[in-house]
């Protein structure tokens, strides 16, 4: 199990075996390099732990578990877990500053307890088979227990094609499960149970009107200096990801100011210059000098790697925006890095997508529809699009005006997106689709949203939903951890430190957007450090070449005909094979330029190649040769 995988940690095993429990850990050193290895144990051997992640502020821990009376045998930051749990029971993780899957045996309780960090940086799979209890980082390690036999869930499959991402807690693998962010999973006793240990909290009587808005730039500023601080800590070199972009332009610049050694810094360009941001990435390379290296993403590159990029991320996607990311840390891996900060989670915390402008100016429109003047607001969004949804008023009207009977729902900001991407229903199976057919996406996700969620303003209500959707479903997994992992990379992600998020809840709604800016009060807390150009840009989010990537000369490359074929869909069952058809052709002759068209495409080729590898047990690399 530990085996299948070894990319996750190259450096060394570890094994913990009784009669009730197995643990292993295949271990990426970062943090003593000497003593660390896993699986860690307390004083008298009596609880064991594996995990994965960095617990960031283990020095300040162990500090104060010495003075309590505990004894450590390494200096690594496994061990101050062990001794928390026997201070503090099973509240033992709410101390940890960090990103983490812990699996933690305590034999004499016969207690057996897996949790998985606030936002769902680090995955955990499980599943229960015959009584017995299985858990791993990724999916394959369940079904090398031989215990399990893949197969994809046609249900999970609906809800990926709706929300890009399963629900919390399921998985596309029949039998197997999630742990939710924020969660402990517990055996115990012969039972299951699972308890929520942390939550994001857009509660309106959190917000102080009375502060001044310099008073709260000041707190961001400390906050999130604090966090790249603690983020540093590393016994290996650490470098950093360079977008271009406001996030990931703030991190290097705090960098930059904490430490005295050279800044590494590692980004990704496109040759199609529609997706390209080197323009932005050079002049940040410039403003901190820091030493650089760019990764040139082409669309063949992303043919090539798409098989292997499906074989680490174990799921269907809509896009083909993991496959670069992963070449970009196999890049690092090959600069000889193991650990890189990165911008994410700064769009989540600070609303900075482009979905929240859009539910404000649709809520605008709502209040009064016939207004001739209200849908041009929504020019102002999606400049960087080619074939924008605001590019004509009429359509603009159309796209826009979805949902308004939902307007006070807590997930009336996600309608367009939703509806867009459930326009790959059409090209599925008939049977699949009558048993979809009365499935209630939105109710669905409602039932997952905490019930004080209805008191929340609708940006909160936006966040929440999005965080709790396709950041930890999604992003985190797809184009984070999964892809970096690939390569034996470890991301890290400040702006997810759980003290940052706890306040950007709590700050008035106009401090995270105002009007339709997004993210102000972290523009204004360090607009002085960064170039004004990079300082006042408009988000332009990350996107790869889709559907044109696997298409040469108007002919699919070989394995994508050969994945796509009507004798593969048929044998696979999951979708329409003449409707596929049909899409290729169109794919083929340059006249798929929509989204639902690349996601439909896109999300065909990644379920038809993610069974290929791992029902009917093809090796990814048979594709690529």
């Amino acid at each position: 199990m530990i085996s299948a995988i070894r990319h996750r940690g190259p450096d060394g095993f570890g094994f913990h075996e009784t009669a009730q429990a197995g643990l292993a850990h295949a271990r990426l050193s970062i943090i003593d390099l000497s003593t660390g290895d896993q699986p860690i144990r307390n004083e008298d051997g009596t609880v064991w732990v594996v995990f994965n992640g960095e617990i960031f502020n283990y020095i300040e821990l162990r500090r104060d578990l010495e003075s309590r009376g505990h004894r450590f045998y390494t200096q690594s930051d496994t061990e101050v877990i062990v001794h928390l749990y026997e201070e503090h029971g099973l509240e033992f993780v709410k101390a940890l500053n960090g990103q983490f899957a812990i699996a933690l045996w305590d034999a004499p309780r016969r207690r057996f307890v897996l949790a998985r960090d606030r936002v769902g940086i680090r995955p955990v799979f499980y599943s229960v088979v015959d009584g017995r209890l299985l858990f791993g980082s990724e999916i394959k390690a369940l079904l090398a227990s031989q215990l399990l036999r893949a197969s994809l869930n046609p249900d999970v499959l609906g809800q990926i094609f709706t929300y890009w991402a399963p629900l919390p807690g399921h998985c596309v693998f029949n039998d197997v499960h999630t742990l939710p962010p924020g969660h402990l999973l517990i055996a115990e006793n012969g039972a299951l149970r699972t308890q929520r240990y942390w939550d994001w909290d857009f509660d309106p009587q959190q917000v102080d009107g009375n502060r001044s808005t310099d008073s709260y730039r000041q707190e961001l500023r400390t906050l999130l200096i604090d966090a790249v601080r603690l983020q540093l800590r590393a016994d290996v070199p650490v470098g950093a990801y360079l977008s271009g972009g406001l996030d990931s332009s703030i991190i290097t610049a705090i960098i930059k100011t904490l430490t005295d050694t050279p800044l590494r810094t590692f980004s990704l360009s496109f040759a199609d210059a529609e997706f390209d941001e080197r323009e932005f990435q050079q002049l940040m390379v410039q403003h901190l000098g820091t030493d650089h290296s760019e990764m040139v993403c082409t669309q063949a590159s992303i043919a090539a790697d798409f098989p292997r990029m499906i074989w680490h991320i174990e799921s269907p996607v809509v896009r083909t925006a993991p496959t670069p990311l992963m070449a970009l840390s196999q890049s690092v891996r090959k600069h000889g890095f193991k650990v890189v900060l990165t911008g994410e989670g700064a769009d989540e915390v600070f609303a900075g997508y482009d979905l929240f402008r859009e539910a404000r100016v649709r809520r605008f429109i709502a209040r009064n529809p016939a207004s001739k003047w209200r849908p041009r607001l929504l020019d102002r969004l999606y400049p960087y699009l080619r074939n924008a949804p605001g590019g004509s008023t009429a359509l603009a009207r159309q796209f826009f005006a979805q949902g308004f009977e939902h307007l006070d729902r807590p997930v009336f900001a996600h309608l367009p997106r939703w509806q867009t991407t459930r326009r790959i229903f059409r090209f599925m199976h008939p049977d699949l689709q009558t048993r979809l057919a009365t499935w209630d996406s939105l109710s669905a996700m409602e039932a997952t949203l905490p019930a004080a969620i209805t008191g929340w303003k609708p940006l909160g209500r936006d966040q929440y939903v999005e965080a709790q959707s396709l950041m930890s479903g999604y992003l985190l997994c797809s184009q984070g951890d999964r892809v970096a992992m690939a390569n034996s990379i470890e991301g890290r992600f400040p702006y997810l430190d759980h003290r940052l998020i706890e306040f950007a809840c709590a700050l008035p709604p106009r401090l995270r957007l105002s009007g339709l800016n997004e993210k102000y009060l972290l523009r204004e807390a360090f607009k002085d450090s960064l170039p004004q150009v990079v300082a006042k840009r408009v988000k332009q989010p990350y996107r790869a070449p889709d559907g044109v990537s696997f298409f040469v000369d108007g002919k699919p490359v070989p394995w994508v005909a050969e994945t796509l074929s009507r004798e593969s869909i048929e044998r696979a069952g999951y979708f329409d094979a003449r409707a596929v058809a049909l899409l290729m052709r169109k794919c083929a002759a340059g006249r798929a330029i929509g989204f639902s068209d690349n996601m439909a495409f896109i999300g065909i080729l990644s379920t038809q190649t993610l069974h290929d590898q791992f029902v009917r047990g093809t090796d990814y690399r048979r594709y690529t040769h």
